[in-house]
């Protein structure tokens, strides 16, 4: 049997500044390396892209006994987080997953996210009358935060009273389902509980709207249909929650980390700045290029052949997303920030059956977000430190300070 060399740590406090020097080197040692005990990971695009798409690569975690060798955040036990962990997308199987993301990508449908960006872009010129006027903003605090806020709030319709206590919940919800190998001592019980009032206040959201229906997310769930299937009330509660916490983190990093390489590259700026037209290319090259999500964990449900080694069933697999965005054997020049890239194949939505289900979303926010910025902004420079957050596996910032002028 071939012994692989390369090793990945994923707590390697070197990954939490820059990560990119270690994939790079796990890129050339081997396709497949190890990971922790029973544990494997995949630098390589090729690789990534496939096993993505492999139905022998599940997120089976919760159902075996032999996931200890890699401690997810959403594979604690004996709270509501369990519970409600059987009934989200990525984690239902077989018919149930196609036919409940079927369903849910109905009410989140292209006319949904159309009316959702055209808001997004009223909400966009406000901030940039104020921001321009004072001369500079904070990528995380002041734009991609509220920004996402307001978005998330309003697919539920929310009442504006109610948003503080939504949004506190869902980021702390939104950090524990993030993959992470650990998870902190007492932070269980307040993700529990965090998830627990979400799906509360969710439930009652859900029995308004089966009685007074809206246009709201909410009420297009309990509407959709698809061969006489329909989605239980249980069903809408959950994945309504999911994507509440699933979008904060990766929306609000795409936004925020977008700035902040776009104000450390004064050439991709200038290029954004003089064609704002590049806004939807661009973001999928900030998204290549720094993925908010750096690797997600799968788990083998049948022995798979990656390159030479065959992994065991019930092995702990991890994709690196990021590494295989920086590839050179699938992207030219991959640390390079090139707003014109095309084709760009990258991977940080996922692939396959389990493709991120707030995809179409998150670009058109991020679409508008970058249009109205190269359209009003002329300089986009660093007021000071950007500060990354102490993540191994999300690519974030606490803050992003920023200096800008008006065109």
């Amino acid at each position: 049997m071939p012994v692989t060399a390369a090793r990945f740590d994923a707590l390697d406090p070197a990954l939490l500044v820059d990560p990119y020097p270690t994939y790079a080197r796990l890129r050339e040692q081997a396709a497949v390396c190890r990971g922790g005990p029973a544990t494997w990971v995949v630098p390589r695009w090729a690789e990534v892209a496939e096993l993505l798409r492999d139905p022998r690569l599940g997120h089976g975690f919760a159902a075996t006994g032999e996931s200890n060798l890699l401690r997810l955040a959403y594979s604690v036990a004996g709270g509501r987080a369990d519970t409600a962990l059987t009934r989200i997308v990525p984690r239902l199987p077989g018919k149930d997953h196609v036919r409940v993301r079927r369903l849910m990508a109905q009410a989140l449908n292209p006319a949904a996210v159309r009316a959702i960006a055209a808001d997004v872009g009223t909400w966009m010129d406000r901030f940039l009358d104020d921001a321009v006027q004072r001369g500079g903003f904070d990528a995380m605090t002041d734009l991609a935060l509220p920004l996402q806020t307001a978005v998330a709030c309003e697919l539920l319709s929310a009442p504006a009273a109610d948003r503080p206590d939504i949004v506190r919940r869902a980021i702390d919800v939104g950090r524990a389902f993030i993959l992470i190998p650990y998870v902190a001592e007492g932070g269980i019980a307040a993700q529990h509980e965090a998830i627990g009032w979400l799906r509360d206040y969710v439930a009652e959201l859900v029995a308004a709207r089966r009685r007074v229906p809206g246009d709201d997310l909410i009420s297009r769930l309990t509407r959709v249909r698809h061969q006489g299937t329909v989605l239980s009330d249980d069903e809408i509660v959950d994945n309504a929650v999911f994507l509440l916490f699933a979008g904060f983190e990766t929306t609000i990093h795409l936004v925020a980390g977008g700035c902040a390489a776009l104000a450390g590259h004064p050439d991709a700026w200038r290029q954004l700045s003089g064609r704002p037209q590049l806004a939807a290319n661009a973001v999928e090259e900030l998204l290549r290029y720094d993925a908010p999500i750096q690797w997600v964990a799968r788990l083998t449900s049948a022995p798979v052949q990656i390159a030479d080694r065959t992994i065991r069933k019930d092995r702990a697999v991890l994709l690196l997303l990021a590494s295989a965005n920086r590839d050179p054997r699938r992207f030219a020049d991959p640390d390079r920030l090139d707003l014109t890239r095309h084709p760009n194949p990258h991977v940080s939505f996922g692939g396959g059956p389990h493709t991120c289900l707030g995809t179409v979303l998150a670009r058109a926010l991020g679409t508008v977000v970058f249009e109205r910025l190269a359209s009003r902004v002329d300089s986009l420079e660093p007021a000071g430190e950007a500060v990354l957050r102490p993540h191994f596996n999300l690519r974030g910032h606490h803050q992003v300070p920023l200096a800008v002028t008006s065109l």
